[in-house]
């Protein structure tokens, strides 16, 4: 590949002026390439690779948004009183950075042009970019989301969590089962990230208390740990929208305070000279280990508090650079709680405050309550973390004494409003002792926060009714709703380009960041001929370039005239894949028995992972392609249905499945998803929904209008009600002669060579407990896909159910959320000055 003629060493462009670091024109950019591939990369272009490329490109984008960040720190400093957000979480699924800032730079077609003058394509290099092992599923795609809004909102923010060197398992498909393979995003380097060895804290583990009497003789503790590991700081510059503000993404990795014994070595003790460095760095090792077995436990603990212990003491740090004292902590950070994983927190900013700064409780106490704010994001019990009391004394004793005293002083309170009401006490106490003893994450971080909020409608409804029903009565205040949302940046402007051409011809630009304002704008446009004409062609591209990366994944083609009917996200037995399954048989059924004349051809397409030990879930992945691999080579089938389980899905392969979906599947028991963001990508870029009235479903159905939603199923009250009064699935199976053939077929093993005993477990749980509902909502789901094929032979209604699907979706955009959470519980408010200065 030739070179462009280079110039001497320097930072300035003769030809235009602009800085060769910052400036945003092709030219400048094509010059800093070439640069940062010289001098960053040391190689010539005749022998980069396209990761060499990809590097220098990187650096490249990350130079500008670092001038950016710098500038938000300049401004910062300027202004004595701003209060900035601190959002703790276990996870932040950011996905691949390079598209999604030269969005929000304004220069994607720049760079485009740029990488064309060096003969390079810049669709190769942003595929060359690993996606961040930083997650799992919705809520660390939130905290992403919410990261994008807070930087194009332009509030100061910082996002906390966890660099884990092996994030979320790589999934393949083999012989039908899920395989995990260890996820080695860092393997090639991160060029996004800069470490910060300077910024790095001592954090404590095991060990034992002990009482003293400090100088002024006043009682205190100390905490005497048996081992201690270093977290040190890893920065990612995240911008806005075309404004000048960008924020950070400060992850923690865990290191030995000394890496290597030197005395160990020299007495040929060489494991046990780098014991502390393995040690040590395994708890920044991997996201969610197992944590079925004890160990697994331990490490899972560790983790949540190394990085909420390191997070807080980077606040105090940057709280008293500012020669302020901590009592007016609560006034510079507002500190977001992303569901249970960081709620130790309420207990590691008391120690710190009374134990390392000697406050004294009481004003501990409300400095403690008023930063922190909790987010619960989920109505299982199961998954409302709590810790065996021996475990968790085990690993953090002096916490477990100020939880102690947190939870006697709580309960003092409790008692003298409802005196006499000892259930309601044990229910209340962020100690369960109703068996084994254990530690109620979500009881600690309710007591400890100023707001609770859920994230949709109806799961804060419930929350109130249910989980977190008497602190509700306690505290009615504490309770909000704030109802998530998605960026439109990355799954819109990014994710589907060809569809936000489309909507800034006709309505401008002004809609990716005021989308409830702008948005609607489409309304008037579902039943103009010509524009829905336009409005198909994009969805019927979106749809060939979805066929032909499933035949390079998958080796299946698929038609892409058929229906796109599409479930993608983590496997859980509430998201209730297996009813979707359900329906494919029940279609097999109906065309090998020659009563599919009306069926409306389909490809289903499966994605998500299934946790390392849910059994159930990796089985039902396992029917998935049971079902296909039949379904898939039957002739007398495979015109009129396919099924796909789309492998490793994932922010990458999302930007491809979202955009070319006809039928979004959000068919979760109604009353067990908290909210749910898939089913607000698929309808942002134009998926009609089949649904429950669960989750932001009922938002969702509300805005976009009930004759534009494909509604089936049980409410949540009519779970309940079912429940209460005795489910019998059985008695399903038994009056439903489709359902019967259907669950027969797979247990006779049909889709199993024979093998009877393959899907038993499934089968029987099915038809002996159903704690899903399943079976109860199995007809109402066949009515519903019914409806859904007779409306989509009618391309034009379909095709102005759509545009109106996307049109009233404004609501659901990330920036709303954020704009909720600063009035209503963070009281923060953007950096002064204008908004929108550079990089448009």
């Amino acid at each position: 590949m030739k070179q462009t003629p280079r110039q001497a060493p320097g930072r300035t462009l003769p030809t235009s002026g602009e800085d060769i670091r910052t400036g945003l024109s092709p030219a400048a950019l094509a010059r800093a390439l070439a640069d940062n591939l010289h001098y960053v990369q040391a190689r010539v272009p005749e022998v980069a690779t396209r990761n060499d490329w990809y590097m220098a490109l990187a650096y490249t984008v990350r130079d500008r948004l670092l001038d950016r960040w710098i500038k938000t720190v300049q401004g910062i400093l300027t202004s004595k009183d701003m209060k900035a957000v601190c959002y703790l979480s276990a996870e932040f699924l950011i996905g691949p950075q390079l598209g999604n800032n030269l969005i929000n730079l304004g220069i994607y077609d720049a760079a485009k042009d740029a990488v064309g003058r060096l003969g390079l394509d810049l669709d190769e290099l942003l595929a060359q970019e690993e996606e961040p092992g930083l997650g799992n599923g919705g809520l660390g795609r939130l905290a992403a989301c919410f990261m994008d809004s807070l930087s194009t909102l332009e509030i100061v923010a910082i996002g906390y969590g966890i660099r884990y060197e092996f994030g979320i398992f790589d999934q393949e498909i083999r012989d039908g089962w899920q395989v995990e393979l260890t996820d080695k995003w860092l393997r090639l380097g991160n060029p996004w990230e800069l470490p910060r060895p300077e910024i790095a804290f001592d954090v404590k583990l095991g060990g034992r208390t002990e009482p003293y009497r400090d100088e002024q003789g006043r009682q205190r503790v100390r905490w005497i740990p048996d081992r201690v590991v270093k977290g040190v700081a890893y920065d990612t510059p995240v911008t806005g929208y075309r404004v000048p503000t960008t924020n950070l993404l400060r992850l923690w990795k865990a290191e030995a305070c000394e890496s290597f014994d030197f005395t160990a070595f020299s007495t040929g003790d060489y494991f046990g000279a780098v014991h502390e460095k393995v040690t040590s760095e395994t708890i920044s090792k991997v996201l969610y280990p197992n944590d079925e077995p004890y160990a697994g436990k331990q490490l899972r603990l560790a983790q949540q508090y190394f990085f909420v212990s390191c997070s807080l003491r980077d606040m105090i740090r940057l709280q008293l650079m500012t020669k302020k004292g901590l009592d007016q902590f609560h006034e510079r950070f507002a500190v977001q709680l992303n569901d249970t994983h960081p709620s130790i927190a309420v207990a590691e900013l008391m120690r710190l405050l009374v134990d390392e700064h000697q406050m004294d409780w009481d004003r501990a106490w409300t400095i403690t309550q008023k930063t922190f704010a909790y987010t619960n994001h989920t109505l299982l019990p199961e998954a409302l973390e709590k810790w065996p009391l021996p475990l968790f004394a085990g690993q953090l004793p002096r916490h477990l004494e100020i939880i102690y005293e947190i939870n006697r002083r709580f309960l003092d309170g409790v008692r003298s409003t409802y005196p006499g009401d000892d259930q309601r006490l044990a229910r209340l106490s962020i100690i369960d002792e109703s068996g084994d003893k254990y530690v109620r994450m979500a009881h600690l971080a309710s007591v400890g926060s100023h707001a609770i909020n859920g994230v949709a409608a109806l799961h804060t409804d419930l929350l109130k009714k249910t989980v977190l029903h008497d602190f509700y009565e306690l505290w009615p205040e504490k309770f909000h709703n704030v109802t998530n949302g998605v960026t439109p940046r990355r799954w819109m402007v990014l994710s589907n380009p060809k569809l936000a051409s489309l909507i800034t011809t006709r309505i401008g630009d002004r809609w990716v960041s005021h989308l409830e304002e702008e948005l609607r704008c489409l309304e008037p446009l579902a039943d103009d001929t010509a524009f829905q004409r336009e409005w198909r062609a994009v969805k019927a591209e979106n749809k060939r370039a979805l066929a032909a990366v499933i035949k390079d994944r998958a080796g299946l083609v698929v038609d892409p005239d058929s229906l796109f009917d599409i479930q993608v996200k983590r496997l859980h037995e509430y998201k209730r894949q297996h009813l979707n399954i359900l329906h494919v048989v029940t279609l097999y059924n109906r065309l090998k028995a020659g009563r599919g004349a009306a069926v409306t051809p389909r490809t289903v397409i499966f994605g998500g992972k299934a946790a390392p030990g849910y059994v159930m879930a990796k089985l039902i992945i396992k029917l998935i392609n049971a079902v296909a691999e039949v379904v898939n080579r039957d002739p007398a089938v495979s015109d009129s249905l396919k099924v796909v389980f789309f492998p490793d899905f994932n922010v990458t392969n999302g930007q491809s499945v979202y955009p070319a979906a006809d039928l979004s599947e959000q068919i979760s028991t109604a009353g067990k998803e908290a909210s749910g963001t898939g089913n607000m990508k698929f309808s942002m870029n134009g998926a009609l929904t089949v649904g429950t009235l669960d989750g932001a479903n009922v938002e969702i159905r509300e805005a976009v209008g009930p004759e534009n939603f494909f509604l089936f199923g049980l409410t949540a009250e009519g779970v309940d009600d079912l429940k209460a009064r005795g489910y019998q699935p059985r008695s399903y199976y038994e009056s439903n002669p489709e359902l019967r053939e259907a669950l027969d077929l797979i247990g006779s093993g049909h889709f199993s060579n024979g093998d009877r005993d393959l899907f038993r477990p499934l089968v029987d749980s099915l038809l002996t407990r159903d704690e899903y509902l399943l079976l109860a909502d199995y007809q109402s789901y066949m009515e519903c896909q019914d409806r859904v094929s007779r409306a989509f032979r009618d391309q034009k209604a379909w095709t102005r159910m759509s545009i109106l699907n996307v049109a009233r979706m404004g609501q659901f955009s990330s920036d709303r959320s954020i704009r909720e959470y600063c009035s209503d519980i963070w009281q923060v408010k953007p950096i002064p000055g204008e908004r929108g200065a550079s990089g448009s």
